[in-house]
């Protein structure tokens, strides 16, 4: 065991760990208010672009982003190991302003999707950024916690759009049934759907200052010597001694490495094996179903019996169970540790899935809906949503980390995008009971494989998961 977990030699400096951890976790806030936007704005825009009955073209309005997303993790993959985590971040901060100004402003669908993709461009990369730059940034006592903020931010980011756009809508809710010629001239349809898009604009301008601010990671800058530079943020870190300590600890796995990534080293055996867990958990993240709960929050509501108003508050309730569920994980990862929970969570998915489509089978709407559906946000947010980063900011090793993590997320976004362009299709063909009952086999079979591959890395440092994996 490193002598860096034995946490009482070392006098961390916590209100600088936060600074950094917020920092970058703020880019995990604009994540998830770009994330669910939609789901809140989608019953105004749909029928203002005339496409409220186009099954294929609410799809991609939906989904558009998602190509963004994949493109924005690709280009970390290809360069975040050489420039760095903190400058991709800032930058990914200016082109959520340029997306949020572009969408409050356009008049077509083309110019919709277009800036739509564009925002996806900076939710591919602070996706995988931030909780990179957190993970290579805290001490490893701390260092589940820590991760985990990045997921609470993107849920403060999900309830407070959700919040916005429920106050949107209701302030200016005619009544007005969705079904009449009148509602198209409604001041939601016509307006109200800019001011949800554009208001991400706000925090955008925080998010970018922030990054400016902070240094880069330490581990980047070991591996591309600068360990001077890395050796006064640990400092500011954890004192003379902790930084003594970890940049020898550092400076055995990645000193001597080239700066420029070798992209034939993700093609050993070995990192195969690493990087094939690192794209099953990305995959299984969004093939559980859980985004179809945000995305189309609207329309499960809807089905349910509800209507505008009742609708979008149901909407901003699942934001807060979603926040508090991610205060109860940060908690409790660090010391229940990663893999029990991702098996509570997909266990406990699978039954609620059963149910939600029993439910729907049997044609009962209303409050049993309403609980089911919060208590499978809860058991999500509990686990899969944030401990997936964790396990994806852990496994890698420090020489292609942050081309690993892109990686998995391009594979993450791939599932996000096949999931939510064709949900809309695939409840027309097999009806919203069969729909969640599939993404009940899902997570069974999400059960069934963690149990037999998924290690535990909880108060090891990222050196040691590395040489255990590696073995």
């Amino acid at each position: 065991m490193s002598n860096l977990q034995n946490t009482s030699k070392h006098s961390y400096n916590y209100g600088y760990i936060w600074l950094l951890t917020i920092a970058a976790a703020m880019g995990g806030f604009l994540f998830g208010y770009d994330w669910v936007v939609v789901g809140g704005a989608k019953p105004f825009y749909e029928p203002f672009f005339g496409i409220a009955k186009d099954p294929v073209q609410q799809g991609w309005g939906t989904s558009s982003a998602m190509i963004g997303c994949m493109i924005g993790a690709f280009v970390c993959f290809l360069t975040t190991e050489r420039w760095g985590r903190k400058w991709l971040l800032a930058a990914a901060g200016l082109i959520f302003i340029i997306s949020a100004v572009g969408l409050a402003f356009c008049n077509t669908f083309f110019w919709y999707n277009v800036w739509r993709i564009v925002g996806g461009l900076s939710i591919g990369a602070t996706l995988n950024l931030s909780p990179v730059y957190i993970s290579e940034m805290v001490p490893p006592h701390i260092r589940g916690k820590f991760v985990s903020i990045n997921q609470l931010l993107i849920n403060v980011g999900m309830l407070i759009c959700q919040t916005v756009n429920w106050a949107i809508a209701s302030a200016n809710d005619t009544g007005v049934a969705p079904e009449t010629a009148e509602y198209f001239n409604t001041w939601n349809v016509q307006i109200g759907w800019r001011w949800m898009f554009g208001a991400v604009a706000i925090p955008s301008v925080i998010f970018l200052i922030m990054m400016v601010a902070v240094p880069e990671s330490v581990r980047w800058l070991v591996k591309n010597k600068q360990s001077l530079k890395a050796k006064e943020t640990l400092t500011k870190i954890g004192g003379e001694e902790y930084a003594a300590a970890e940049l020898k600890e550092i400076e055995k796995t990645v000193a001597k490495e080239d700066p420029g990534m070798d992209f034939r080293a993700l093609l050993q055996p070995k990192m195969l094996k690493i990087l094939g867990l690192g794209f099953f958990v990305a995959m299984l993240q969004q093939w559980c179903g859980m985004n179809v709960t945000f995305y189309y929050a609207a329309d499960i509501f809807t089905k349910a019996g509800y209507g505008v108003s009742d609708m979008m508050m149901q909407i901003v309730i699942i934001g807060g169970i979603a926040m508090l569920s991610v205060v109860a994980t940060i908690l409790m990862i660090d010391r229940v540790g990663r893999k029990r929970l991702m098996l509570f969570g997909t266990a406990s998915m699978t039954v609620i899935y059963g149910i939600i489509g029993f439910l729907f089978h049997q044609e009962i709407s209303g409050l049993p809906v309403v609980i089911f559906v919060l208590l499978n946000v809860m058991a999500y947010q509990l686990t899969l949503a944030p401990i997936v980063w964790v396990i994806l900011s852990e496994i890698f090793p420090n020489r292609v980390r942050g081309a690993a993590m892109s990686l998995s997320a391009l594979v993450l976004w791939i599932g996000n995008f096949s999931l939510t362009y064709t949900f809309p299709s695939i409840k027309e063909s097999i009806g919203w009971a069969n729909n969640f009952w599939l993404y009940g086999g899902i997570c069974l079979l999400g059960f069934v494989i963690l149990y037999f591959i998924l290690p535990e890395t909880k108060n090891k440092t990222l050196e040691q998961i590395e040489k255990e994996l590696a073995n």
